[in-house]
């Protein structure tokens, strides 16, 4: 198949053949530096497509992390009025119990009291 190529050589000028020579090998090594750079736009594309892949991986758990943020506030919020009622409702009994101990006393003393009229 290449005799069928050169066939139309034939005849010409060796001037104009080793013109066509140098420009059938500019042709190859511009096919060459054509196809390195088709790898290397393809490396690039995929490239490219992994670092958004990443990107958006990272946005996703950027997400999540916001929303577990928010609903551990919510835990800490709740948690934060249920400390606060609990201390209230500590702060009552106490009081309480001071309201008792305080009754308490006032009735042995009382008690107190009665046993010595009672020993008279």
């Amino acid at each position: 198949m290449s005799w069928a190529v050169e066939e139309w050589k034939e005849g010409l000028s060796p001037r104009v053949l080793q013109k066509i020579h140098e420009l059938e090998s500019q042709v190859d090594k511009l096919k060459k530096e054509r196809q390195q750079r088709q790898f290397q736009l393809e490396s690039l594309e995929a490239a490219l497509h992994k670092q958004k892949q990443k990107v958006e991986n990272e946005k996703n758990e950027a997400a999540t992390l916001k929303r577990e943020n928010q609903s551990l506030m919510e835990v800490c919020d709740s948690l934060e009025k249920a400390k606060q009622k609990i201390l209230h409702d500590l702060q009552v009994k106490e009081s309480q119990v001071n309201i008792q101990s305080g009754q308490l006393n006032s009735s042995k003393k009382d008690i107190e009291r009665l046993e010595q009229e009672l020993k008279r």
